[in-house]
C-alpha cells in the first residue's frame, strides 16, 4: 500500500492542481492491450461537436482523502502531464485530526466534495450515489477491471455499488515480492547482530528484543524503546489484532472464524496471553510508555527516529516512517516482518491471497454536479497508459525499457524514488492510493509497479537488504511467511458493514471503547495486578451486547457464502 510521506509536514491541505481532464485520447498507444477493451477507454460523443466540446471543457473536482498526506507541489510533473493530456482540476483535502469527527461534521452539514474516500457511515447517511449504472454505461475499463469482484462490491442491504475498491483486484499474474500486511516487525540491525535467527514464536521474538535492548540502552543518544503500539482514531488494529494471528488465524478483524462461525476474541484467553507479555515488557521498562497516548504522526516520528526495536503492525501503516529512515541511509533501522505464533504447532496465516479492498476507495457524493464526467475521469485513469504513468512514471525519465520490453530503473532513478521531497514534485501517490488500480501484470508482461517487478525489486534493494535476504536464503520479503492458502469465500470478515446505528454497530463501538480503556490499564499495571485488571475487562465485556455483533457477522458470512460462491 502506499503513503510515502515526510511526517513533519503532514496535515490537512487543499490545493487546486491544474489537472484539466478532457477525457479523450486516453487509450493506451502501445497496441495489443490485452487488458483493454475494443471500446475506446473514454467514449467520445456521437452527437456532434457541442457535446464533445462539453466533455473537454475544464472542470474542477473536489476530493476528500481520509489519510494524512502531504500536498504535492503545484508544478507536480505527473499531475501536469495528466492535465495536458486529459482535463480536471482536483481540489484535494487530506485528513487532519480524527476521521470520525471529520465525517460527523460533513454529515451534519450535508456538504460533501465530489469524490470522497469510503466509510460505511456515508452510505447510511445517503451521502454517496450508486455507481453500477454509471460504470455500465460510461466506464468500460472499470467494468472490466472489477468484473470478478462485481458481486462482492454490492452492498448487502440494497444491492448497489457505492465504492471503487482501491486495492486487491489482480490484473494478470499476482506478484508477491514486497509485503504490506500484518506482522511482528523487528529491526534489521537486531537480526544481523544475532546472526540472522528466525523467530517463530512470540517468546523467540521478545528474547531478541530483550537481548538487544540490554546491549543497546540508547540509540543515537535517545533511550531505546523495545516495543510500541498504536491505538489512535481508526488505527486500533496494531493494538487489537495481534492475538488472532498468534493463534494461526488470518486477518478477520475483531473476530476469529472457525468452521464458518465468527467469535469475538478480545476478552478471551488467546488475547490475555499476548497482553500479559506486553505487561511484562512494560514492567521491565521496554514497553513504550507513550504508546497509548500517541497519535499517528507521533507514532511515525518515533519509528523514524530509529530507536524502536519492534511492534505489531501492518506495513502500509508505518511505511512513511521507513521511507524517512531510508532517505537518511538508516537501513539497519528499518524492519523485517515475521509471522509469529504462540507455539510451533500453530501454522502461521499472515500472508493472504489478494482480496478486493471492499468499503474502501473512492465514491461519488450526492453533491457532485456531473457524475458522468467523474466516472469517465476515473475510467480514463484505469487505462494502462495512465496506470503506468501513475505507478512507474514517465518512460526515459522515471524508468527505462530494456530487452524484451522489460521495465527497469537505473540506480539514479531508484535513488530519486527514495527522496520524499522529490516525490512530492514527481509522483501522484496521494491520489494513486485512493484510486482504482491494476495490481499484478500489464498486458505486456511488466509488473504493475516497480516493487512487483522481480528483477527490479531485487536490484533496488540496498546492500544491507541483499545481505540479510541472502543470509536467510530468501529472494523476497514474503519468503519469511508461509504461502497463502486459498481464501474462504466469505473472507475477510472485517469488511462486513455493521450498518450505522444498528445494535451490532453500537456493540462494536462499545467493545472498542472498552478495550481502549482496559488494555492500557492492564499493560501498565504492576505484574501482580494484571490478572485483576484483566478480570475487570472481561466483566465489562459481559455488559456489552456482543451477541448482536457476532450475529451480524455470522449472518453476513452466510450471505456471502450464498451470494459470492458463484457468479463472480
Amino acid at each position: 500500500m502506499v503513503m510515502q510521506r515526510n511526517k513533519k509536514l503532514w496535515g490537512s491541505m487543499s490545493l487546486a492542481l491544474a489537472l484539466s481532464m478532457a477525457l479523450v485520447g486516453c487509450s493506451d498507444n502501445n497496441g495489443g492491450n490485452k487488458g483493454g477493451n475494443n471500446t475506446p477507454s473514454t467514449p467520445t460523443s456521437n452527437n456532434g461537436s457541442g457535446e464533445a466540446a462539453e466533455e473537454t471543457k475544464p472542470v474542477t473536482l473536489s476530493a476528500f482523502i481520509s489519510t494524512p498526506n502531504q500536498a504535492p507541489t503545484p508544478d507536480n510533473r505527473i499531475y501536469k502531464k495528466i492535465k495536458d493530456e486529459l482535463g480536471v482540476s482536483l481540489n484535494m483535502e487530506f485528513l487532519v485530526g480524527d476521521l470520525q469527527q471529520k465525517l460527523g461534521v460533513m454529515i451534519a452539514g450535508g456538504d460533501y466534495p465530489d469524490l470522497i474516500t469510503a466509510d460505511t457511515k456515508l452510505v447510511a447517511a445517503g451521502a454517496v450515489i450508486p455507481l453500477e449504472d454509471l460504470i455500465e454505461e460510461h466506464a468500460p475499463n472499470l467494468k472490466k477491471h472489477y468484473a470478478k469482484a462485481w458481486n462482492k462490491m454490492k452492498d448487502s442491504s440494497d444491492g448497489h455499488i457505492y465504492w471503487l475498491p482501491n486495492y486487491g483486484v489482480v490484473t494478470g499474474e499476482p506478484k508477491f515480492n514486497s509485503y504490506s500486511g500484518p506482522a511482528f516487525w523487528i529491526q534489521k540491525d537486531i537480526l544481523k547482530e544475532a546472526g540472522y535467527p528466525t523467530p517463530k514464536t512470540l517468546d523467540d521474538y521478545m528474547k531478541l528484543i530483550r537481548d538487544y535492548a540490554a546491549k543497546h540502552p540508547t540509540i543515537d543518544g535517545q533511550p531505546t524503546i523495545g516495543y510500541t503500539t498504536l491505538a489512535f482514531d481508526w488505527r486500533t488494529f496494531p493494538l487489537l489484532n495481534a492475538p488472532e494471528h498468534l493463534t494461526g488465524h488470518p486477518n478477520d478483524g475483531g473476530v476469529v472464524v472457525d468452521d464458518g462461525v465468527a467469535t469475538v476474541f478480545a476478552d478471551k484467553e488467546m488475547s490475555k496471553r499476548y497482553y500479559k507479555e506486553l505487561n511484562a515488557l512494560y514492567n521491565e521498562g521496554l514497553m513504550d510508555k507513550e504508546a497509548f497516548i500517541q497519535n499517528y504522526d507521533q507514532y511515525l516520528a518515533k519509528l523514524s527516529s530509529g530507536r524502536v526495536l519492534g511492534m505489531f503492525d501492518q506495513h502500509w501503516n508505518f511505511q512513511p516512517a521507513e521511507d524517512t529512515l531510508v532517505s537518511q541511509g538508516k537501513i539497519g533501522k528499518t524492519y523485517v516482518g515475521f509471522p509469529l505464533v504462540y507455539d510451533t504447532s500453530i501454522k502461521d496465516w499472515y500472508l493472504e491471497q489478494p482480496v478486493p479492498n471492499l468499503n474502501n476507495g473512492f465514491g461519488i457524493s450526492v453533491d457532485a454536479k456531473d457524475p458522468v464526467r467523474i466516472i469517465k475521469f476515473l475510467d480514463a485513469l484505469m487505462d494502462e497508459k495512465y496506470q503506468k504513468l501513475l505507478n512507474w512514471g514517465e518512460e526515459g525519465v522515471d524508468y527505462m525499457v530494456g530487452d524484451g520490453g522489460k521495465f527497469y530503473r537505473t540506480p539514479e532513478q531508484r535513488k530519486q524514488q527514495e527522496d520524499p521531497t522529490w516525490k512530492l514534485a514527481n509522483r501522484a501517490d496521494a491520489l494513486l492510493g485512493a484510486l482504482p488500480k491494476m495490481e499484478g501484470t500489464f498486458s505486456d508482461g511488466n509488473a504493475t509497479s516497480a516493487g512487483l517487478q522481480p528483477d527490479e525489486f531485487y536490484a533496488s534493494l540496498k546492500p544491507e537488504d541483499k545481505e540479510l535476504l541472502d543470509a536467510y536464503g530468501h529472494k523476497t520479503w514474503t519468503d519469511f511467511f508461509s504461502p497463502p492458502p486459498e481464501n474462504n469465500v466469505f473472507y475477510p470478515a472485517w469488511q462486513i458493514d455493521l450498518i450505522e446505528g444498528s445494535d451490532a454497530s453500537i456493540a462494536n463501538k462499545q467493545m472498542s471503547d472498552t478495550s481502549l480503556k482496559f488494555l492500557p490499564k492492564a499493560i501498565t499495571a504492576k505484574a501482580a495486578e494484571f490478572d485483576g485488571v484483566w478480570n475487570e475487562y472481561v466483566e465489562a465485556y459481559k455488559k456489552i451486547n456482543v451477541k448482536a455483533y457476532e450475529d451480524r457477522i455470522n449472518e453476513q458470512i452466510q450471505w456471502r457464502i450464498k451470494n459470492w460462491t458463484s457468479g463472480e
